[in-house]
């Protein structure tokens, strides 16, 4: 009877540190989560004339009063397919957390005019909520057309839950 209760003693304190392990257990997993990257793309323009692909990587959410990432850093390669004069693009539209709680939105384009040669772009923001992208084929200009930014879907790349 007394190896019995020895047991019954060691399989509650085996038990109790177990439970006690749990939440830190489950707190890396979670703290590997939000940095692990993930892909996106490939993305196509209207006709393939240019495509875009890359990855994401995230850290620090914060779920407690509106979900958004400390931090995102997008990298990726934008080609231009197409042998004339136009070149093509990859828009994003991030969506971040001002200090009033406002989600204004701003917009990054990164431009490929040579045939052949991807160029590659890494940018990085704070407080973001929603990053969305499109991928466009037009002449050569300082920014994507109108046409471009409002024309068709963009397609999300991260949305904070």
């Amino acid at each position: 009877m007394t190896i019995t209760r020895t047991f019954a003693g060691l399989a509650a304190a085996a038990t109790a540190l177990a439970l006690l392990a749990a939440p830190a257990v489950a707190s890396a997993a979670t703290v590997s989560q939000e940095t692990a990257a993930t892909a996106w793309g490939p993305y196509d323009s209207a006709g393939h004339r240019a495509r875009a692909a890359g990855s994401l990587t995230v850290s620090g959410e914060d779920h407690a009063d509106l979900p958004v990432a400390a931090k995102a850093r997008v990298t990726g390669k934008v080609h231009d397919r197409t042998k004339d004069a136009s070149c093509g693009w990859v828009v994003f539209r991030i969506t971040y957390r001002t200090a009033d709680g406002n989600l204004p939105f701003k917009q990054r384009g990164i431009r490929n005019c040579t045939y052949g040669t991807p160029k590659s772009f890494t940018f990085t923001d704070k407080n973001v909520y929603e990053i969305e992208t499109k991928v466009c084929s037009e002449a050569k200009a300082a920014k994507p057309s109108l046409n471009c930014v409002y024309g068709g879907t963009w397609k999300v790349v991260y949305l904070s839950k």
